[in-house]
């Protein structure tokens, strides 16, 4: 069972899962979500919503579960916060997971906390300052800079600055308005660079999988509409060094910018991403994922090519029509999607592979004509699918409030 059905990863996640031979099942609070329109799902589960209430919605995924005979709980967004806190339960009623300890799950999940940690482990980050005051920022005057609340997936939660009047109305916004030692946000110097986005898995401390691919076209509200493979060392060794002194167990990601002074890291995701690249290159992440969760031993990969290059045509045609609201680039994104031209060329589609699944041909003809009657329309296919699955900032403090016993970590800032 997938743990949710409406983000980029869940549906190639399923596609994969499909692949290899597994029956796959998805919760989901939107039916009307990715899942929906894919043959590689074979029943959609309804739960409750997920990020206001993270234990409600695990309550009812946990019932659903065993009553379906399911054997594993695949995560596949922010619900491994929910799954690490109650592990053991999972684990009584028979159910198989890939998650690391809520303890070191606490040192990554907020980026004020991240930051702490990556600082600690010596991994190269952006300039940064974190705030707990509205007036506390002084003389900060590094820009572009990002303001980033400590929770949130969501564009929402992350605000570019130009000038110190923007910091300020930015810094007062995400902070409430009132200085208090359980709240701060971070502030980052912009890097100039590549967005590479890096993949891992770890078993028990020990990275058993490592990819990277770059953004080479930025699709809607800043996914990556179309990547490559590429190699980063550098970023290999500083996050084995981070698994290992975490005891990390599972999926752990990071996006990065390659300055010309080296990476830097800017944000961690404890969960698995868009695996379709990895997998395109040669890195079965979700083969190998599965093989952790099931305890079977993962099998020795021989790492990816560089160089490999996958799309999302989807997300193209939505960022053509954001980024510009003009139809005649919506129609030329779609036609050199179609024909393979220019960064096409040679790529494959990893989020909505068409062969032998009609459904999941009828959201990119949909999106087209759509936005091709209204560039505007983009907002309807994108700007609902993270509610299915973002955790809430109230979510999160309700679970690291109640942490299990013995998981004593600083908490979130």
């Amino acid at each position: 069972m997938l743990t949710e059905g409406s983000g980029l990863a869940s549906r190639q996640i399923a596609t994969r899962l499909d692949e290899l031979g597994h029956e796959v099942v998805a919760a989901v609070s939107d039916p009307l979500c990715l899942a929906r329109f894919t043959r590689h799902v074979r029943r959609l589960v309804r739960v409750p919503p997920f990020g206001q209430d993270p234990l409600a919605w695990f309550d009812v995924v946990l019932e659903r579960a065993v009553a379906l005979g399911v054997e594993v709980l695949f995560p596949t967004q922010e619900q491994v916060t929910v799954l690490s806190h109650q592990l053991p339960r999972l684990t009584a009623a028979g159910l198989c997971t890939a998650v690391p300890p809520f303890a070191a799950l606490r040192r990554v999940q907020d980026k004020v906390s991240a930051h702490a940690t990556l600082e600690e482990v010596g991994v190269a980050q952006p300039r940064s300052l974190v705030v707990r005051d509205p007036s506390s920022f002084g003389s900060w005057t590094a820009f572009p800079a990002y303001v980033k609340a400590p929770v949130g997936t969501a564009s929402s939660w992350v605000r570019r600055v130009d000038d110190p009047r923007q910091l300020a109305v930015a810094v007062q916004s995400l902070l409430g308005g009132a200085a208090s030692p359980n709240r701060a946000v971070l502030v980052q110097e912009g890097a100039d660079g590549t967005l590479v986005m890096v993949q891992t898995l770890f078993e028990g401390g020990t990275m058993v999988a490592f990819h990277a691919n770059e953004r080479v076209r930025e699709g809607v509200n800043g996914s990556a509409s179309v990547k490559r493979s590429t190699d980063v060392p550098e970023l290999q060794g500083a996050l084995e060094r981070l698994g290992r002194r975490l005891a990390w167990h599972g999926a752990l990601s990071v996006d990065a910018i390659v300055t010309a002074d080296g990476p830097v890291v800017i944000d961690v995701n404890p969960r698995l991403v868009e695996p379709g690249n990895a997998v395109a290159a040669g890195t079965d992440l979700v083969a190998v994922l599965l093989a952790v969760a099931t305890g079977t031993a993962p099998a020795a990969g021989r790492g990816s090519r560089a160089g490999v290059t996958t799309h999302q045509l989807l997300m193209s045609i939505l960022g053509a029509a954001q980024h510009t609201g003009r139809r005649r680039d919506v129609a030329a994104e779609v036609a050199a999607g179609l024909t393979h031209r220019g960064v096409y060329a040679g790529s494959r589609e990893e989020l909505l592979p068409p062969r032998g699944d009609w459904r999941t041909v009828s959201l990119p003809v949909l999106a087209t004509i759509a936005t091709l009657v209204r560039p505007a329309f983009y907002r309807w296919f994108a700007e609902g699918a993270v509610a299915g699955y973002a955790l809430s900032p109230e979510g999160w403090r309700g679970l690291c409030e109640t942490a299990p016993a013995g998981e004593v970590s600083p908490g979130p800032s």
